[in-house]
């Protein structure tokens, strides 16, 4: 297996960024289409649709986080099984993850189908855009098979330590939907329906790319249709990694969703502030995202082959990279804010009030960076429930509060709100170097005894 020497042996720097930089460029152009939406659709519609675009976006992604944890199962499970040379549970786990994510898919589908405009009701979505806000939803909730199927087949070759090929099949979909863009919200005029159309194509022309690759078999171990069942310990072992961390990605982004809720209570200028600089931070955390799942690939192949150190050694290099991009993105929004928040709107309202919120979100850029490091460790190491208690934790004691109480003591202005996810961070940062801490001090008293 030649992929299993590359995440296995050689320098762990020079490892983790030939991992990294296709799987950062992937994400980047996941990122780069969801803002190409939003860019979009502001040059031809007006606020409401920009309203929709973004509340609509942010349910999209929160479902898409949560199938990429789920998936993220499949992938530590391959990670050990090709790291330990044992391509009998590579495979089996390959197949075991078709059959779950397949029945997944559907269910979900046809659920969020169902509850489309209840969502956009949860979500307080300002009367202007609830009209659009449900179409753009309902067109993406019936293109979640593709965004499921994109998603675990990344995980999959990411698992067996391939990182190139994702980045192949998230190009697709980056092309295909902004040239659909153009086409369908520019040309046809079809608004936020022409930005859940282009979305949906992409996804499935990534879909179709991906296919063809897998029947190639380019995974370094054999996977035919006999593969394709159920097996209980794969089963488990998907399941036991992948639920806290779908479990606390979700409940991030719920966090995210009750904070939009609470910017629309407040009119359309503060909805489409936050939602536009939602978009600015997701594409700021795509570097400390790819390192998440790029030290959790690593840190798994060589718990599988028993190089503990080596693992060790991929989050301090993390660690060091993460924090230094999550310093620069904090001191560029804080002089150049208007930049950013720019390319989106040209609404001299919505601008302002974005400009103030991302000042104070893009803090967040220095402390996620320590925890994301972290949560892709434990995840490798098989604790993924300890990133579940640190984002459960900063959520519900200052994520949530601080984003209510800023919103209703400062009503005027963004800036306070947009401290609640930073000071949130802050605290799993803490959390999780003290689970380190732990963790460290247990396997040296294990190694003496």
């Amino acid at each position: 297996m030649k992929e299993t020497d590359n995440l296995t042996r050689g320098s762990v720097g020079r490892v983790l960024f030939r991992f990294v930089l296709p799987y950062l460029l992937s994400c980047f152009l996941q990122t780069f289409y969801g803002m190409a939406d939003l860019f979009v659709v502001g040059l031809f519609n007006g606020p409401e649709v920009t309203a929709a675009v973004a509340a609509g976006s942010q349910v999209t992604h929160m479902l898409t986080v949560i199938l990429v944890g789920l998936a993220m199962g499949a992938t530590v499970m391959i990670g050990r099984a090709v790291g330990a040379g044992d391509e009998s549970e590579a495979e089996k786990t390959v197949g075991t993850a078709a059959v779950l994510f397949s029945v997944f898919a559907v269910v979900l589908t046809v659920i969020l189908l169902l509850t489309a405009r209840m969502i956009t009701g949860v979500l307080q979505t300002p009367p202007e855009a609830v009209g659009d806000t449900v179409v753009y939803l309902s067109i993406c909730f019936g293109g979640i098979p593709f965004i499921m199927a994109y998603n675990v087949i990344s995980a999959v070759f990411r698992g067996a330590g391939d990182s190139r090929r994702p980045m192949y099949f998230a190009g697709a979909a980056c092309m295909v939907n902004i040239l659909l863009d153009f086409i369908f919200i520019g040309a046809c005029h079809f608004g936020a329906a022409g930005a859940a159309l282009g979305t949906v194509c992409g996804q499935a022309a990534s879909v179709i790319l991906a296919a063809v690759f897998l029947k190639k078999r380019a995974l370094g171990f054999p996977v035919t249709r006999k593969s394709i069942r159920v097996d209980k310990k794969c089963l488990s072992g998907i399941l036991r990694v992948g639920i806290p961390i779908a479990m606390q990605d979700g409940l991030i982004q719920v966090a995210f969703l009750v904070i939009t809720a609470i910017a629309n209570s407040r009119g359309l200028v503060y909805a489409s502030g936050v939602g536009i600089v939602e978009k600015i931070i997701s594409f700021l955390f795509l570097v400390p995202s790819a390192f998440l799942a790029a030290i959790s690939a690593i840190t798994a192949q060589n718990m599988g082959a028993g190089k503990i150190q080596r693992a060790r050694h991929s989050l301090y290099y993390g660690l060091a990279i993460t924090v230094g991009w999550g310093i620069f993105c904090c001191l560029f929004s804080q002089f150049f804010p208007h930049m950013l928040v720019g390319m989106f709107t040209r609404d001299r309202s919505v601008a302002a009030a974005g400009c103030d919120y991302l000042r104070a979100y893009s803090f967040d850029c220095i402390f996620a960076a320590v925890h994301f490091c972290f949560s892709g460790y434990f995840c490798g190491i098989g604790k993924a429930g300890l990133s579940f208690i640190h984002n459960i934790a900063a959520i519900l004691l200052l994520r949530i509060p601080v984003a209510y109480l800023a919103i209703v003591y400062f009503p005027s202005t963004l800036y306070p709100m947009g401290w609640a996810a930073p000071l949130g961070s802050f605290l799993s940062a803490v959390l999780c170097i003290i689970f380190y801490i732990i963790i460290s001090c247990n396997t040296l008293s294990e190694k003496r005894v």
